[in-house]
This record gives C-alpha cells, sequence and structure tokens, in this order.
C-alpha cells in the first residue's frame, strides 16, 4: 500500500514543502516575514515545480522509468513546468503593464476612472522565473530521493 500511494503523498508533501519554504526564502531574501506567501502562488521554489517533478519521479521509481504512466506524467509534467515559467509568469507581466498604463493614463489626462473595475485588486505574480522552477525541480527530486530511500523503495 505505501509503495503504490507513494506518488502521491510524496507529490503532496513535495507541494507542502516548497509553500511552507516560500516565506522563510522569502524573510531571508528581504528580512520582512509575510506568512500569506505560503498560499502564494510565484516565488521560490515553485511548488507546481516540485509537486510533478515529484510526481514523475515517484512514478519512475514505482512503476518504472520505462513505463507508459512514467511517460505520461513527464508530459504533464513538462506541460505544468513550461505554463508556470512561460504562460502564467508572462500574464503577470501583462498585468503589471496594464496597471501602469492605467495608472499613467489617469494622471496624465486627469481621466476620472469610476468604474470599479479600475480599482480592482489584481495579483500580478502568478507565475514563476526560470531560477524559481529550477529550485522547485531540484526540491522535487531531493525530497523524492530521500523518502523513496527511507522506504526501501530505490533498489
Amino acid at each position: 500500500m505505501v509503495k503504490e500511494l507513494f506518488p502521491f503523498w510524496i507529490a503532496l508533501l513535495s507541494n507542502i514543502t516548497a509553500q511552507v519554504l516560500k516565506p522563510i526564502i522569502y524573510y531571508y531574501r528581504t528580512g520582512k516575514f509575510d506568512i500569506r506567501y505560503t498560499i502564494a502562488s510565484g516565488g521560490f521554489p515553485s511548488s507546481h515545480t516540485s509537486t510533478v517533478t515529484s510526481l514523475s519521479l515517484a512514478v519512475g521509481i514505482v512503476e518504472g522509468f520505462d513505463s507508459t504512466l512514467f511517460a505520461v506524467t513527464t508530459i504533464f509534467s513538462i506541460i505544468v513546468i513550461y505554463d508556470a515559467v512561460n504562460v502564467r509568469y508572462y500574464a503577470g507581466k501583462n498585468i503589471e503593464l496594464t496597471q501602469q498604463l492605467v495608472s499613467d493614463l489617469a494622471e496624465m489626462i486627469k481621466l476620472p476612472l469610476d468604474d470599479p473595475i479600475y480599482h480592482e485588486k489584481m495579483k500580478n505574480v502568478l507565475g514563476h522565473r526560470g531560477v524559481e522552477a529550477i529550485g522547485g525541480l531540484i526540491l522535487g527530486i531531493i525530497l523524492t530521493l530521500f523518502a523513496a530511500a527511507l522506504l526501501g523503495l530505490l533498489i
């Protein structure tokens, strides 16, 4: 039973570990502690990347690296990581740019922006920079190999 559910549990542990590390690393970098980083998307390390990396590696360990399931989870992981680093990251950048343009327009031409949409608080950190994804990748590999060794799943 432990072996069969190992991919699920290690992926979950990897996700939680990455999220718990985010405010600690943020504090180390800035000197400010913000507990909200435990539930935030974006930041170092990427919990998306650590989760799918753990999942793929654990499936490889349990099912074999030549299995169809490992191939499927690996492709799934590549798509998730690509999305986190590219699509979601640049969506966040577009939000920043749009907010700046609206602010500049309001200031330059004294345009009253009364519509509530202009005052809606939007999250602009959605995705990850490459280094954040690499951090998640390393975290996922280390946690998975350590747990697999601890459980005797490595041959």
